[in-house]
């Protein structure tokens, strides 16, 4: 059996040869043609040196052009690096050095910004925006085995270094053949596409909609607007997004009761979801099941499910739905502070056919990757608590429980509360201050006092949780990948701060 990830792609071809891969709004490129193009790109850069290069980037700025230079990378049999023009062009030279890029695709965003991230190095560049040469062209996608890495993605480490995440084909044939199963996806089907290629949920997208012939819809920001509107335009019957996109879709008005009815399946993953939100949506796109998805980088995509039911909210921890159980084949470890196994809470680990082989630097993997047991297992820096016997709960980053004046305290509870106090949604983070750290809490929706948040809040939280300081926002800044920037929010709250006192 083929078990490389393009190998998906020609079962869609196969099985939708004239139906539409990619859509960007008017444009459409059909199976046939992306696997043609994808054929004589892969061509060029096989034809581009003496031997074909090992690791290949896309510099791209989401356009239907980065999608097929994906997707010829793949073809070609390199490992594919995906580098969002959006980032620094350092970081971006960072990243191609770590990863030995030795060839790039770049879309007409990717080549606007080429000459600052190669800062004056030379690698054969391929504009993806004229015609590939014919005269390398592949007559099939190159053969590549399990252990190959598929694709590199990079997350930020502690020290804020990129940290480089190999992922093989096997890693992905393990993950995608669970999903075949789980879900009954059809060419008929329109797959929404709200992620950058940098980010991993995106192959979710790509290569569940490929693996059945289906459509993937790149979504514009102007669609926000009015989404029932464009997912009736575009026949959207498959959402995958950060629960941050429903917040947004609900302050434009768009989650009126049974306004999303072409929606078959509806997915988030990437943060927290509140309850609260999941209903909302789901009362929006009543004929659709609504899934609650988990899983780092390094553990392929997601690694755990929760289907939402009535008897969700029920299970559900500070107003969270419940992460769910591992995806078959995988193993878990709960350990406790001081790293030693529990059956209790706290943070979860993992093992299976699913993990990474390790990051790209394998001094990355000190402290991320634990033995025991005879395995190795990858520590997620998340921790949980099971709630039956095949429900796990997420309770928050390990950073997320704080310690103020001796007190332990959870973050995520305190954004719980405030949202009960009459609030769209709130987070909480600390800032220093000469005293030790404080809570401020940033908030959207109505605008309340601080006095008045208080006395609400002094009903709902022991006295030594209540913040003293709210800071009301329009609405919380994203990073990247379409997630609350806590880090964005704890630099406002110290910046704060900082005028405060400066105007004394």
């Amino acid at each position: 059996m083929n078990s490389s990830l393009h190998a998906r792609f020609l079962r869609g071809l196969a099985a939708s040869p004239d139906g539409a891969a990619i859509r960007f709004g008017d444009r459409e490129v059909t199976y046939r043609e992306a696997h043609e193009r994808a054929l004589l790109w892969a061509g060029s850069l096989h034809g581009s040196g003496p031997r074909p290069p090992a690791v290949v980037g896309v510099l791209f700025g989401k356009t239907i052009e980065s999608y097929q230079g994906l997707l010829a990378a793949l073809y070609s049999g390199a490992t594919v690096v995906p580098l969002n023009v959006s980032f620094p062009s350092p970081r971006l030279r960072a990243m191609i050095d770590l990863a030995g890029v030795t060839a790039l695709l770049a879309d007409e965003y990717g080549l606007a910004v080429l000459e600052d991230v190669l800062a004056g190095d030379t690698m054969p560049v391929f504009d993806l925006t004229t015609e590939p040469d014919s005269a390398h062209k592949l007559a099939e996608p190159h053969p590549v085995t399990a252990t190959d890495t598929a694709y590199m993605l990079f997350t930020s480490g502690s020290t804020g270094r990129p940290k480089g995440v190999p992922i093989t084909h096997g890693n992905t044939h393990h993950y995608f053949s669970y999903l075949d199963e789980r879900f009954d996806f059809t060419p008929d089907d329109v797959f929404s596409q709200t992620f950058d290629l940098n980010f991993d949920c995106a192959m979710f997208d790509l290569f569940c909609a490929w693996g059945a012939g289906a459509t993937v819809c790149a979504i514009p920001p102007h669609a926000y607007r009015d989404m029932p509107a464009y997912f009736a335009a575009q026949n959207i019957t498959v959402w995958f997004s950060t629960p941050s996109a429903i917040g947004l879709v609900k302050r434009m008005g768009g989650l009126n009761a049974r306004s999303m009815p072409t929606l078959r399946w509806s997915f988030f993953a990437g943060e927290a979801l509140k309850c609260a939100d999941a209903a909302d949506w789901q009362a929006a796109a009543a004929g659709s099941t609504l899934e609650n998805l988990y899983g780092p980088t390094e553990l392929t995509v997601t690694i755990t499910a929760h289907r939402w039911s009535t008897e969700s909210e029920s299970l559900s921890v500070n107003g969270v739905v419940p992460i769910g159980d591992l995806n078959p084949g995988h193993e878990h470890l709960i350990i406790n502070p001081d790293g030693e196994p529990t059956e209790d809470e706290g943070e979860l680990c993992i093992t299976g056919p699913q993990m990474t082989p390790g990051y790209l630097d394998p001094e990355d993997d000190k402290g991320r990757f634990l033995e025991y047991g005879g395995k190795l297992w990858y520590r997620t820096g998340d921790r949980v608590r099971w709630v039956t016997p095949t429900e796990l709960a997420y309770l928050g980053r390990l950073d997320s429980q704080v310690q103020i004046h001796g007190l332990r305290i959870e973050l995520a509870e305190i954004d719980n509360a405030v949202r009960a106090s009459g609030v769209e949604d709130a987070v909480t983070v600390t800032r220093e201050t000469p005293g030790g750290l404080e809570l401020v809490v940033f908030y959207t929706g109505e605008r309340v006092s601080a006095a008045e948040l208080n006395k609400r809040l002094c009903d709902r939280l022991p006295q030594s949780m209540v913040p003293k300081h709210y800071q009301h926002v329009e609405e919380f800044p994203l990073n990247s990948n379409r997630k609350v920037d806590r880090r964005a929010l704890a630099g406002v709250a110290a910046e704060l701060r900082a005028a405060k006192a400066g105007a004394r």
